[in-house]
């Protein structure tokens, strides 16, 4: 069973002007697909043709686990975003956040934190972690099922992400998200199932 490259929730250019169309054409038509195809090419013709991409993640190391990864990695992020997202929490989420996190501010800062400090490449997650909401980060391709943590929300920090964009105006990157769209519906999706 070959993995294939989910379609986008969302048009190319729905995310503009805050990600452009091109930043997509880029991110997910050339860098997300070629981790598809790089691990279709790795498991092609062994036992891990037919097993989940969560229990390759699982298994895997090195250039296998990278790949397996990253695939996951982008899937969950352009599901983070929505053209309509941003601000406040709402749902269940947001009584979470305040009471395990301290309120949407401490939140807020404690992310920003995670994926401006996020040395090179790598991601800021929202996680639950022994039935608590927690920020993590990680680098490269690292996720937080490999750490017994259940994602949530994840913003990808890796230049590719956001170059395009905001050259190397990170911190610019993540305020933009945080403000205009992070997919609260999505968090409340993975925090109920």
């Amino acid at each position: 069973m070959a993995f294939e490259l989910p379609p986008l929730p969302y048009a190319q250019d729905a995310l503009a002007p805050h990600i452009s169309a091109e930043t997509l054409e880029y991110h997910y038509g050339k860098h997300h697909k070629t981790y598809v195809d790089n691990l279709n090419k790795a498991v092609d013709g062994t036992a891990d043709a037919d097993a989940s991409l969560e229990d390759i993640i699982m298994k895997a190391d090195g250039g296998l686990f990278n790949n397996a990864a990253q695939t996951w990695n982008h899937t969950f992020f352009w599901n983070s975003l929505s053209p309509n997202g941003g601000g406040q929490p709402t749902g269940a989420v947001a009584d979470r956040i305040d009471s395990d996190l301290g309120g949407y501010d401490k939140f807020r800062e404690d992310i920003t934190q995670a994926g401006l400090t996020q040395f090179g490449s790598g991601w800021a997650w929202l996680v639950e972690d022994g039935g608590k909401l927690a920020i993590m980060k990680t680098a490269n391709a690292d996720l937080p099922m490999k750490h017994g943590a259940k994602a949530l929300w994840t913003i990808d920090v890796w230049e590719h992400a956001y170059y395009i964009d905001y050259r190397n105006a990170r911190p610019k990157f993540i305020e933009t998200v945080l403000d205009n769209l992070i997919n609260w519906d999505f968090v409340n999706t993975n925090l109920g199932s």
